[in-house]
């Protein structure tokens, strides 16, 4: 993987939201069939991400695949430019899964991709997370430890160069977050709560640099977790509420949505929150779902992808 950083490096000015996002970037796993239906060894078909239109879900463009990465994964994360993305791409089974990044132009059409060089995943761990700085310039990710524990990596994507957090305390990071500031990171987690990590504090051992904002309640299945535009709160998932916190942890939380999802649905919610705090997106099935925080309405659309359309599972959605 890349060389450990050992100090935090210099952050640029936030990617500027201009806007309600226009475009959508959907990301899914490989098709997998077993023919027959009784066999042991999967047959996978390759898909690539796509961009949707945000107003009418209309398919705009597939997303090219850098060199090595035979299909699409379904983990993303977004700048908050509505322009600016980083994949993740399966290399194939038992392989390492890469990182990409592209950018969109003013009709959402994609530029050629690039990888980040000399990082990647030891296999497809149980679970890992990421986030885009808000300069677009660094990506945050977290999986966790094969035998037990969480790993925090903050990773600069022109040089693949790294710095590390780990704990072997049992737990899974469910969401991350870039404070509008570059240097802070919210993560989510059902054992450990809501933290704040400084990556420009020394060491490495993870909870001693993070600074609980809200501990867990008994069974608190947190899902994914946004900085406020403002930097002042955190904006996270429990079960299927959306609630608001300030970054200091004074005050109760504020209820802002109560999602009405099918009961086939997972226990939490991934979502993306775009450059203005105001629009929130997830995914249940084969459709988006819009939630505007400040009227509380939520919009649908379904999603159109370009090949293998209704085909593949584990969709995500980011803008």
């Amino acid at each position: 993987m890349g060389t450990l950083l050992q100090t935090s490096e210099a952050t640029g000015s936030p990617l500027p939201a201009t806007g309600p996002p226009r475009f959508i970037v959907i990301a899914r796993t490989p098709i997998a069939r077993f023919i027959p239906a009784n066999s042991k060894t999967a047959t996978f078909t390759p898909v690539r991400p796509s961009v949707q239109d945000a107003k009418t879900g209309k398919f705009l463009f597939d997303i090219p695949l850098p060199p090595g990465v035979e299909s699409s994964w379904q983990v993303l994360a977004a700048a908050p430019d509505n322009r600016t993305f980083v994949l993740s791409g399966w290399t194939g089974p038992e392989s390492p899964t890469r990182f990409f990044r592209i950018h969109l132009d003013e009709k959402g059409r994609p530029g050629e991709p690039a990888l980040i060089p000399g990082f990647d995943t030891d296999g497809l761990t149980p679970g890992y997370v990421m986030a885009l700085s808000p300069d677009g310039t660094r990506l945050a990710v977290s999986a966790t430890i094969i035998g037990g524990g969480v790993n925090v990596s903050v990773v600069e994507l022109g040089t693949g160069h790294r710095r590390e957090w780990s704990t072997r305390q049992p737990d899974m990071v469910s969401g991350l977050a870039w404070a509008p500031n570059g240097h802070d990171l919210a993560l989510a987690s059902s054992r450990g709560g809501l933290r704040i990590l400084d990556i420009s504090r020394p060491g490495s051992e993870l909870l001693g640099a993070t600074r609980l904002v809200k501990a867990p309640e008994g069974f608190w299945p947190l899902g994914s977790v946004a900085y406020a535009p403002d930097g002042k709160s955190l904006v996270y998932a429990v079960e299927s509420a959306i609630e608001r916190i300030p970054v200091d942890g004074e005050g109760a939380p504020q209820v802002l949505a109560r999602l009405e999802r099918p009961a086939t649905a997972s226990l939490t919610v991934v979502f993306s929150l775009d450059g203005t705090g105001r629009n929130l997106l997830y995914v249940e099935g084969w459709r988006s779902f819009r939630l505007d925080l400040s009227s509380g309405r939520v919009t649908s659309l379904p999603i159109l992808v370009g090949e293998h359309q209704g085909k593949g599972g584990s969709l995500r959605a980011a803008w």
